[in-house]
């Protein structure tokens, strides 16, 4: 039985050793060799030649607005996502089912007809854009456009990430709270963030990376205007239509780098949460 036992042991070493080997093969291919090719083709020329890209001004203040929509866009889709897993959680109301499914909807339109959507609705020839022009409010080909488009399709990320957590968690811990004298903002702040500050985190840093790499929807509604409405997203395609490959690769560093910096920060708030516990 021991050697039959030890056979068992060994297969099972040896198929998890073949799974280890594939997925690192895949992330390799798939993640690496990319990422490692947009470096190596945005210093082919050598670092004088990367800086000037990277240091040029179209493309900084294509960092910038990204950066901005960001600092924007996260903190309201923060609190969109705890206001709607509040509501769907902790309360049962007619039309509950349909809010869910409205709040899915932006994953099942693409980008690009959001960003038409928007543009029927407050562009020049639009349903509300002709009364917001005379008003002095344009919308369509300025930064506010951009808001809203990003504001659209990252709206699902954080709610999604809330709803399983606090149905899971149950109002058990809120309950207590209020029998102990708690009033509501007491136990929102003391009980209910703790609870779910992690899944609130990933949602925000899910919702972050969509913002910072949205193109369809940007590119409808911005205009893709130089130093005025590019996002980095948009700025690469432009530089690279351009035929400045060498510009285009590396403002894609610079997304690259934002990415791989919003993840290291996640991972370091995760780290020191779990050494504060």
């Amino acid at each position: 039985m021991s050697a039959i036992a030890a056979a068992k042991k060994r297969q099972r070493s040896s198929g998890e050793r073949v799974l280890i080997g594939a997925a690192l093969v895949t992330a390799a291919l798939v993640l690496v060799v990319p990422l490692a090719l947009i470096f190596a083709f945005a210093f082919r020329e050598g670092w004088g030649a990367y800086l000037a890209n990277v240091l040029e001004p179209n493309t900084l203040h294509a960092v910038w607005l990204t950066m901005l929509t960001a600092l924007v866009v996260v903190p309201i889709n923060m609190g969109f996502g705890i206001a709607v897993a509040w509501l769907v959680t902790r309360h049962r109301f007619v039309g509950r089912s349909l809010l869910l499914t409205i709040v899915e909807l932006p994953f099942s339109v693409s980008p690009i007809v959001a960003g038409v959507t928007y543009l029927f609705l407050y562009g020049g020839q639009g349903l509300l854009g002709p009364t917001l022009i005379a008003a002095g409010f344009p919308i369509m080909f300025t930064v506010f456009a951009i808001f809203l488009v990003s504001l659209f399709v990252t709206a699902p990320y954080v709610a999604r990430e809330l709803i399983p957590l606090m149905q899971q968690q149950g109002t058990a811990d809120e309950e207590a709270a209020l029998s102990l004298g708690a009033n509501g903002r007491q136990m929102f702040w003391f009980v209910t963030l703790p609870n779910i500050r992690w899944a609130l985190l990933y949602g925000a840093i899910l919702c972050n990376a969509r913002v910072m790499g949205e193109f369809g929807a940007v590119s409808v509604v911005s205009g893709a205007i130089r130093g005025q409405t590019n996002t980095l997203p948009l700025q690469i395609s432009l530089l690279f239509n351009d035929f400045n490959v060498t510009g285009a690769f590396a403002a894609a560093t610079l997304l690259a780098m934002l990415a791989v910096l919003t993840i290291v920060l996640k991972a370091l708030l995760e780290w020191g949460g779990g050494t504060a516990h």
